[in-house]
């Protein structure tokens, strides 16, 4: 049986040793994230979801990741500075990690092993815009590429994968958060 993802060591974007264990009981969106990426805007999109719901009981967090194209060069700190000052980013961040191939995170290869498969809402599809911008994209089931979002349940199963193009507010994901807010 594969380990559940809040027994998977993690740290926080400062240093500090944890878990995702501190969220059990809350609806997560786990989204691996970029400074340097034509999606970084979607950091405005998630803090806006991050304020609206978490009163409700989600949680946004945030997993740089510098696996494609290098696209977060930056250290934690400068990630952190990056994201406040940029996007007012109050959700949380974690330390940088690799989310794609052998050195993958744990976290990740949980995730992506509990959903091989992105749920697409925009035509064309990023892996066939990846192709028109002649980048290879990673074979299913690895993440394609910044902002590939994972919604976990309140019990931590992970119920859903969207692909990274799925923007904060598009109707699927709102709803798919929606739903699972819902439940007690």
């Amino acid at each position: 049986m594969s380990t559940p993802i809040y027994d998977i060591p993690v740290k926080k974007i400062t240093g500090e040793p944890t878990s995702l264990a501190e969220f059990k009981g809350k609806v997560l969106l786990v989204v691996n994230v970029a400074s340097k990426c034509g999606l970084t805007p979607q950091y405005e999109g998630l803090e806006k979801l991050y304020k609206s719901d978490k009163d409700k009981g989600l949680v946004v967090a945030g997993f740089p990741a510098n696996d494609f194209k290098a696209q977060e060069p930056g250290t934690n700190e400068e990630i952190v500075t990056f994201c406040t000052t940029n996007f007012g980013v109050d959700f949380p961040l974690f330390d940088k990690i690799t989310v794609v191939g052998p050195e993958k995170h744990p976290l990740y290869a949980a995730l992506i092993a509990a959903q091989p498969t992105a749920e697409t809402v925009n035509e064309p599809t990023w892996r066939e815009k990846l192709k028109g911008f002649g980048i290879t994209p990673n074979p299913e089931p690895e993440l394609l590429w910044n902002f590939e979002k994972f919604l976990v349940s309140r019990s931590g199963e992970v119920v859903k994968r969207f692909a990274p193009d799925t923007a904060p507010d598009a109707p699927a994901l709102v709803a798919a958060i929606e739903a699972e807010l819902a439940k007690s």
